[in-house]
This record gives C-alpha cells, sequence and structure tokens, in this order.
C-alpha cells in the first residue's frame, strides 16, 4: 500500500509540541517527505531551537506516528539550517 504525503502530513499534525501547545507541521518544523519505492518514510524536520529541551520526545513521538502508517521504513532527520522560523500564518495567530 502506497502511503501519500497527505496522510503523512495529516499523522504529523498529530504530533504536538508539548512546549506550545502546537502540531509540529502547523509550526514549520517540517522541512521534507520523502518516501521511496520499497515503502518507507523519510522527514527532514527542525526543532524551534537547538537546544529545545523537548527535542528527543518529538523526534519519538514522530517515529511513532509515523510507524502506525505500517512503512517499510522510518527516518526522521533533524537539522538547523535553515533556523526554523514560524510560519506567517502561525505568527499572525499569535499575534507576533
Amino acid at each position: 500500500m502506497h502511503i501519500t504525503e497527505q496522510k503523512i502530513i495529516k499523522t504529523l499534525q498529530g504530533v504536538i509540541d508539548p512546549e506550545l501547545n502546537i502540531d509540529i507541521y502547523t509550526l514549520g518544523l517540517i522541512y521534507e517527505i520523502q518516501t521511496d519505492s520499497d515503502g518507507g518514510i523519510a522527514v527532514t524536520m527542525t526543532l524551534t531551537t537547538p537546544f529545545c529541551p523537548y527535542g528527543n520526545e518529538i523526534v519519538t513521538a514522530v517515529e511513532d506516528a509515523l510507524w502506525e502508517l505500517k512503512p517499510a521504513g522510518v527516518t526522521v532527520d533533524i537539522v538547523f539550517e535553515p533556523p526554523w522560523k514560524p510560519p506567517e500564518a502561525l505568527r499572525k495567530t499569535l499575534g507576533i
């Protein structure tokens, strides 16, 4: 069964940043989603800061959520370039 990018996005919207109480996709923490022909999922993402106290917890939550889609494999790469910047719509919502 092919796992669509839309299904992955919906799954990632269920992962909540414990500090901000907003899902990681809306926060703009997801930079790239890839699927391969073997059914694997690879996600490139960032954290709000390199010193995020919940970083390990968030990565584990992402991996656990993606495994629920029953892929052949899951890879989550954390990057800090470019640095995280809240998306414009989120900044407006938060009034920043």
